[in-house]
């Protein structure tokens, strides 16, 4: 039993790994709560996120978002890629918001599709997030969003400033460590050591949530995956 259990379960991570829907969660040590949310309001003031949300979940509407996403990075990737303040950075959104929606639009009718495209510059209310070793806790941000038809289906995100938008987590320890860098340099040490997942010794945790209800399953059936 414990044998096909393992199997199972070794299908099912490798299957998440792949996914950019891969849930995860924070579990945070005692005592520690209430600081955290205050250490969460100061990091949301310091960073802009990248949003965008596809029509439908459709695996064409899926294909057509990173599409968008490709070229609106490509468009605004010299223009944010040296901004040293989140005021720069948030000036420079504003004043290409034209560009990067007709791009986004141009994108779209390419591949014949007739959905109209909204962008946005709001305050959004974000689960927490992982991106490389940077792991972003929930609570409200500010947010460019590049929203496609109906913008029903899952997003692709990232953070606009400081600019990991423009590093690539998948080429390895190089980029993971300018990732946590481009952080560093616009957070305080208490707000860094909070949002950096690399750290053995952090009271913060990121939990992945189907890896926690494998667990209680295992639990049932008397599989240990501790």
């Amino acid at each position: 039993m414990k044998k096909v259990f393992f199997m199972f379960l070794s299908f099912v991570l490798s299957f998440c790994i792949l996914s950019e829907y891969f849930g995860t969660s924070i579990e945070v040590s005692a005592g520690t709560a209430e600081k955290y949310n205050d250490i969460q309001n100061d990091i949301a003031k310091k960073i802009i996120r990248f949003h965008v949300l596809a029509n439908s979940d459709s695996d064409k509407d899926q294909e057509l978002k990173i599409k968008v996403k490709d070229k609106v990075i490509g468009y605004m990737e010299t223009k944010l890629k040296t901004c040293k303040s989140i005021g720069e950075a948030r000036r420079i959104l504003i004043n290409n918001d034209a560009n990067i929606k007709n791009i986004a639009q141009e994108v779209i009718r390419e591949n014949h599709y007739n959905y109209g495209v909204k962008t946005e510059l709001a305050q959004v209310k974000f689960p927490v997030k992982s991106y490389g070793d940077v792991v972003l806790p929930e609570g409200k941000y500010e947010a460019y969003r590049v929203l496609i038809g109906k913008a029903e289906g899952h997003n692709w995100w990232c953070v606009m400033f400081p600019p990991l938008c423009f590093t690539d987590i998948t080429k390895g320890q190089v980029e993971e460590d300018k990732t946590l860098d481009e952080m560093k340099s616009v957070l305080t040490k208490k707000e860094f050591d909070t949002v950096n997942n690399s750290k053995k010794d952090s009271n913060i945790k990121v939990k992945f949530k189907i890896l926690e209800e494998i667990k209680s399953i295992a639990k049932k059936i008397g599989a240990d995956i501790n």
